[in-house]
């Protein structure tokens, strides 16, 4: 979503925005709902968050506790 960029679903965090309308990181890559795929890097964060690519994809609004556990997946802070 940030960066554009292919690559296997293993090399990525799936986000999902589930029925009940939140939005949160989807470990299993099973949950249900609308899924969107990041990739673990800092930049790639960044980009989805300043284009608001994920807030598109999923349609719904990405809070900031989620932002926080995708900077902390990276190792950065």
């Amino acid at each position: 979503m940030g960066c554009r960029e292919e690559a296997g679903k293993r090399g990525l965090i799936r986000l999902v925005r589930g029925p009940d309308g939140t939005v949160r990181t989807d470990l299993t890559g099973r949950a249900a709902g609308r899924g969107a795929y990041l990739h673990q890097d800092a930049a790639c964060v960044q980009q989805a968050r300043k284009r608001r690519a994920l807030e598109r994809a999923l349609r719904a609004h990405v809070p900031e506790g989620v932002w926080s556990e995708l900077a902390r997946a990276d190792g950065s802070s």
